[in-house]
């Protein structure tokens, strides 16, 4: 028995449907996660010192996190565990194709495993650098807690992706942005805040504070439109590489995104700093404080920078801190990229066999996988590429514009939204035409 079997019995699972859920199923089950998630972000930890709580929002919005409840660490566990497998696994020490399904089945394994260890490091981490502080005698008590809650929402990510709609790291992650939006725009003012945007809007007005009104309402709301509308209209740039379908003929074509990496090169990149800012922390008292202090810094990104500009708060170096942020959040985000196109099995062999199989090839050629894996190679590489530099931009661009959400988290949950909507659209046409279930395999 080898170690892979061994851990699929040990690990426990979420068990593989019987029979491809029908639409209105996958929106249930949706639903009830989504409901667990909000359910588990109202539940306080036990034990913890209310008043000792750090505010990380940049944590908070990346991890789909809320601090002093059972998701105090989100989804972070459960990204970094794949990201450090994806690396491991690049560098060959792990030796496993992507393009095989059963070494996939083993990455997931080994991802859950690495997730569950995860969540147990990062909840010490945390109560460890004060960014949850227990009451005495509470330490061990908080720790599990905010593990346990980690690894729930572990199980909750893989109920969404065998029941549901997407993944339950999406949907985290859009209904935490979503939340803070609402709340950044009507929350009412209190005696230690001014209230969201909309009750800014009514004082400044009646200030007459014109710039004020101009840099932290008007240009958020902007901006935060324009990602949507940004992000909407690049779903649907694309190259339609022409196919012919078996003997016949037929005529189809095969379309690569911009955005063909989707999104998660952001939300693994943005997660990975997250992570790093987190566990520097622990260097604090020592000889390197100063240095790992720094590099926090540097990974963390420069929130409504030209709104402090506007106002005559920012300095040089500031800028100079946020252009360096940059450029390393969209180098990354390349790698991260490539590494998610090989990982999800989106690279040009593996299309170019998904492709043989369905009876497609390339008009003029002969049918011949290498010929599709030639032809694809002209583009996939290239997209991957322009499309993980065009989000990571998009990102970093809004969130020096101090958009709602921030430009990260409106990024994810704009792209969250529409692959949803894709994957709805598409399934309620699969559901409604019998030959489409024949010919895609469909039918139970």
């Amino acid at each position: 028995m080898s170690f892979y079997d061994v851990l699929g019995k040990i690990l426990p699972s979420v068990a593989d449907p019987l029979k491809v859920p029908t639409v209105k199923k996958k929106l249930i089950w949706t639903g009830l996660v989504l409901a667990l998630f909000f359910v588990l972000g109202s539940i306080e930890l036990i034990g913890l010192s209310p008043s000792a709580l750090s505010s990380l929002e940049f944590f908070q919005m990346v991890m789909a996190s809320d601090l002093g409840t059972l998701i105090s660490l989100g989804i972070g566990p459960i990204v970094l565990a794949s990201i450090i497998l994806q690396l491991l696994v690049g560098v060959k020490v792990i030796n496993l194709n992507f393009s095989n399904t059963e070494d996939r089945a083993k990455f997931s394994l080994l991802q859950k495993l690495v997730a569950i260890i995860l969540a147990f490091i990062e909840a010490i981490v945390a109560v460890s650098v004060g960014m949850l502080v227990p009451m005495p005698g509470m330490w061990l008590f908080v720790v599990i807690q905010v593990a346990i809650g980690s690894i729930i929402l572990l199980y909750l990510d893989e109920v969404v992706s065998k029941y549901g709609f997407g993944s339950g790291i999406g949907l985290f992650i859009a209904a935490g942005v979503s939340q803070v939006i609402i709340w950044r725009l009507f929350s009412f003012p209190s005696a230690v805040s001014s209230g969201g945007l909309i009750f800014i809007a009514i004082e400044t007005l009646r200030t007459g504070a014109m710039l004020q009104l101009l840099s932290s309402v008007i240009l958020p709301i902007l901006v935060t439109l324009l990602v949507f509308f940004v992000v909407v209209y690049v779903e649907g740039m694309h190259v339609n590489i022409p196919l012919t379908v078996g003997r016949s003929g037929m005529g189809a074509k095969y379309p690569v995104k911009l955005l063909y990496v989707s999104n998660m090169p952001v939300i693994l990149t943005a997660t990975l700093f997250a992570n790093v800012v987190l566990f520097v922390n622990l260097a604090k008292g020592t000889l390197l404080e100063n240095f790992f202090f720094k590099v926090g810094e540097l990974l963390t990104p420069q929130y409504g920078l030209l709104e402090t500009t506007m106002l005559g708060g920012a300095t040089l170096g500031a800028w100079g801190q946020a252009l360096i942020y940059g450029i390393i959040f969209i180098i990354v985000c390349v790698i991260f990229g490539k590494f998610w196109v090989e990982l999800g099995g989106q690279n040009s062999e593996s299309v170019a066999r998904q492709l043989q199989a369905s009876g497609m090839s390339i008009p003029g050629f002969r049918r011949d996988e290498r010929v599709l894996a030639t032809v694809l190679k002209r583009y996939i590489p290239t997209i991957t590429i322009l499309g993980s530099i065009f989000v990571g931009l998009l990102a970093f661009l809004s969130d020096l514009t101090g958009a709602i959400g921030s430009g990260i988290g409106i990024l994810l949950t704009v792209g969250i939204i529409y692959r949803f909507y894709e994957q709805l659209a598409k399934e309620q046409v699969f559901e409604s035409s019998t030959f489409l279930k024949q010919v895609m395999g469909k039918n139970n």
